[in-house]
Order: structure tokens, then sequence, then C-alpha cells
């Protein structure tokens, strides 16, 4: 279990690894829940990012957690606490942002597909939602 990857309908494929030393938790919870597809859109308030709310169901601990996060990073809204504003969506920054409340950071993009992750960001920013599929990185 080291990663996971994203696919987008035009065929887009863009790699991440998981932060196994900081969010096992999540690393391994979500590594059960692919593969999966949703329909991802651009976020209004918290910057370069795509979400989605109606993630599959996570309840684990809060680990990792921030609404601070790093270009590339991905974002996760555990079932609890009961308080958390983003508990069942998902989020993947391509650029700079700040979260409405706290995810759990869990993954990153690798550096050399960074730039197919901003030109996804920037495709649903001015485009509209697009379909990703998660698949384990083989």
């Amino acid at each position: 279990m080291n990663g996971f990857t994203i696919k987008t309908k035009s065929g887009l494929l863009i790699r991440f690894r998981y932060y196994i030393d900081d969010a096992p938790v999540t690393s391994s919870a979500f590594a059960k829940l692919l593969p999966f597809t949703r329909n991802f859109y651009h976020a209004r308030v918290s910057g370069q990012e795509i979400w989605i709310d109606g993630a599959p169901s996570l309840d684990i601990i809060q680990e990792n957690a921030s609404v601070f996060t790093q270009p590339g990073e991905v974002v996760y809204g555990p079932l609890n606490p009961k308080r958390a504003k983003t508990s069942n969506c998902m989020g993947i920054y391509y650029g700079e942002g700040k979260g409405l409340d706290c995810c759990n950071i869990f993954a990153k993009v690798f550096d050399e597909d960074i730039d197919l992750l901003k030109k996804l960001g920037d495709d649903i920013w001015k485009h509209g939602t697009q379909e990703i599929t998660f698949n384990k990185l083989d």
C-alpha cells in the first residue's frame, strides 16, 4: 500500500503517495475504499482545490488534521468529530488553499505529476465538474 491514481474520462492519469507515517489510519482506510468514481467540483472558498461532499464514509480518527495544506495534498473529512464541517468530504489541492475546517491530510501527488494535477484543477475551474476514478497504484 503505497498510493493511488486518479483517472479522468479523457484518460489523464495522476499518481499519489500515501503519508504512511503521518496518517496511517486514514491511508489504510482510504486504500480499502478503492476503486471508486465520483464527480469532482471546484471549491468556491478554499482556493485551488477540487472536492466532493458525499465521499465514501470513513469512520476513523482525526489524524494529521489541519486547514493548512500544500499544493498537491489530498484531504479527507472523517465522520468524527461530529462538529467538523468537513465530515464526508474529500479534497485535492492543486495549488494554494486553506480548508473550511480540519481534514485528515493523507496523501500527496508525485512531484513529477504536479503539472497534470494543475491542468485538471484548471479544467474543472474553467469547464465544470469532471468524473474521476480512483484506483490502487500498481
